[in-house]
């Protein structure tokens, strides 16, 4: 996305571009207009003569400034000067209050559009970002990412909407000006525009790397953001292990390099407005040692030279102005580029989506020869995986770390797709549903409990807005979980902080219990729920779990025996494939790896 895609955002705010372009043109009308009486006023204070002949010549713009000086001349004919000199300058502070004023009119109505295009541009990269499929996060840090949606749309508002205003008021001023010099002296605005080139190409010059190393920028406060946010996450290994000078090394060195990077940007970008003024000055010295000449040689007027050197001051801040936002600019594109690749990420790690409606899940759900690699990776995790699970039926995963239980989990519910081979609901390829319809056959209990820093309540109806109150109490009731809730501080009010943290893993577990229960879902995943938790805690999940697979078909990742002991069917992975399938009782009569598993109680 570059700045013309940036500029697109514009058309939700019509209305509000067009009254700032109609403000800044009366802006820049005013301002241009206090130009010429500039002229009468100097012939005053000069002693001039009154002596202008009415132009023979039609209006155009060679002759308008000679219209102009004829009819203020006429005008002021017969006044005295001390008269003269005060309606002209009434005249020009009317003239500069209209100016000032569409000029904070013209702020007054881009002010919407600023704030509504970082509000624009930070929704839909939310969006994108939680419709992104597993496989993108594989790939990226969550600091990184916070850091995008964060100080780089910061970046785009402060560099590039900040001066917004500057890119489409400035160049209507310069207009305005350049076209009253023009009228004034074609050669005076061929010289002064041969100088403003030259400084524009040195200017240019400057900024150049300006945009690279922005980006540079960027891509090093997010590593520092995404270094930040994993220290947090691990904060006691961190300090278990005594790894606290380690890590303060790592982030201080990196911080360095970006403190390196954000010096140099910022040596070049406040160069420019010294470089500018210095230009500036050296122009007008020119102009007036070019122009003076003109005046010596009564080419010119002394008045209307002045009135030129005024009309070019009026050149000289838009044009600086304009400057340090070409600056602002390049520097905010390198965020827009790391902003661009968020909106345009779904693109490249897409999901394809299937348009066949799914009605529920009537008779099974069918693995034919699966395979499966990782997004760019070499590695194959799963290799010919076949079974079906029916309806109503439990089915569980065990084997060593590492052995695909998982990552069978993550296919069934099409977080991946598969490498080879196929899934099948009810006879029909899964990549041909709905994604979002075939996700709600499943309700998911994950071994990490996922919560969020928000009531109980809302944990626990999380995505079911319509649900009741009585609802979620029952929920509750089954997972075993509404004892403890009422005794907390505040009940299903209860705020239980990040991630859950003011409760323990065992509550934590019955809330997501809970979660899948209200959710009501025809196929339940029960990935290692229990793994992490003491006997007491296992106990009471594990009756919670038994409920929730009553009378529905069930997945389960085995970490203990008595998860599985009663299933329908064991799958027993090694190394990505089946090496052995059955109930317990017909596994346990053979001397194979799930056996000796059993017996070493050793199950991952």
């Amino acid at each position: 996305m570059g700045f013309w895609g940036l500029i697109s955002y514009l058309r939700s705010y019509k209305l509000f571009v067009s009254l700032n372009i109609i403000a800044n043109i009366m802006m820049a009308i005013f301002m241009v207009v206090n130009v010429p009486l500039f002229i009468p006023l100097l012939q005053i204070l000069f002693n001039a003569e009154y002596d202008y002949q009415r132009p023979v010549e039609p209006f155009s713009l060679d002759t308008g400034i000679d219209y102009i000086k004829y009819y203020m001349a006429d005008w002021l004919d017969g006044i005295p000067p001390e008269t003269a000199i005060l309606w002209v300058c009434s005249a020009i502070v009317i003239l500069f209050f209209l100016k000032n004023f569409f000029r904070y009119m013209a702020m007054y109505f881009i002010s919407p559009v600023r704030t509504g295009v970082v509000r624009d541009l930070r929704n839909e990269m939310y969006s994108e970002i939680i419709d992104l499929p597993l496989s993108f996060f594989s790939e990226e840090k969550k600091g990184d990412l916070i850091s995008r949606v964060s100080s780089d749309v910061q970046e785009v508002e402060s560099s590039i909407l900040n001066v917004l205003e500057t890119i489409f008021r400035e160049p209507i001023v310069i207009l305005g000006s350049l076209l009253f010099m023009v009228m004034i002296s074609l050669k005076l605005t061929v010289f002064v525009f041969l100088l403003i080139l030259f400084t524009g190409v040195v200017i240019g010059g400057i900024s150049k790397s300006l945009k690279r190393k922005s980006f540079k920028a960027q891509n090093l406060l997010g590593q520092l953001i995404a270094r930040l946010e994993e220290s947090l996450g691990g904060i006691r290994i961190i300090k278990a292990f005594n790894a606290s000078s380690f890590l303060k090394g790592r982030f201080f060195d990196e911080n360095e390099q970006y403190r390196d990077t954000l010096t140099s940007i910022y040596r070049r970008r406040d160069l420019s407005s010294p470089l500018s003024e210095f230009l500036g000055i050296t122009v007008v010295a020119l102009l007036v040692w070019y122009g003076s000449g003109l005046v010596f040689n009564e080419s010119i007027e002394a008045a209307t030279f002045f009135a030129f050197l005024y009309a070019f001051y009026n050149v000289i801040n838009p044009a600086k102005a304009f400057s340090s936002a070409f600056f602002n600019v390049q520097k905010g594109l390198a965020a827009l580029d790391r902003i661009h690749f968020i909106l345009t990420a779904r693109d490249l790690n897409k999901v394809p989506e299937g348009d066949s409606e799914v009605s529920g899940l009537k008779d099974s759900i069918r693995f034919n020869s699966v395979d499966f690699k990782y997004p760019n990776t070499d590695t194959t995790v799963l290799q010919k995986i076949s079974f079906e699970l029916k309806k109503g039926k439990t089915l569980a995963l065990v084997g060593p770390s590492g052995s695909g239980k998982t990552t069978i989990v993550d296919l069934l519910a099409r977080f991946y797709d598969v490498s080879g081979g196929s899934i099948v609901l009810d006879n029909k390829d899964i990549r041909e549903l709905r994604t979002d319809e075939y996700r709600h056959l499943f309700g998911i209990v994950s071994q990490e409990p996922v919560l969020f820093n928000d009531s109980v309540i809302n944990n626990i109806r999380f995505g079911s807005t319509e649900v009741t109150e009585d609802q979620v109490k029952e929920a509750a009731k089954i997972a075993n979980a509404h004892d403890f809730i009422e005794e907390l501080d505040n009940g299903y009010d209860t705020i239980i902080g990040d991630r859950g943290v003011k409760l323990s893993g065992g509550q934590r577990q019955r809330l997501t219990i809970a979660r899948a229960i209200l959710n009501n879902p025809p196929v339940i995943i029960l990935d290692e729920a229990t793994s992490s938790l003491d006997s007491e805690s296992e106990r009471l999940v594990q009756a919670s779990m038994e409920r929730i697979m009553e009378d529905r078909t069930a997945v389960i990742i085995a970490h203990r025996l008595s998860t599985i002991r009663n299933v329908d069917e064991i799958l027993f992975l090694k190394d990505g494939k089946i090496i052995q399938s059955g109930k317990h009782d017909e596994l346990m009569s053979n001397a194979g790896d799930y056996r000796k598993m059993v017996e070493l109680q050793t199950f991952e």
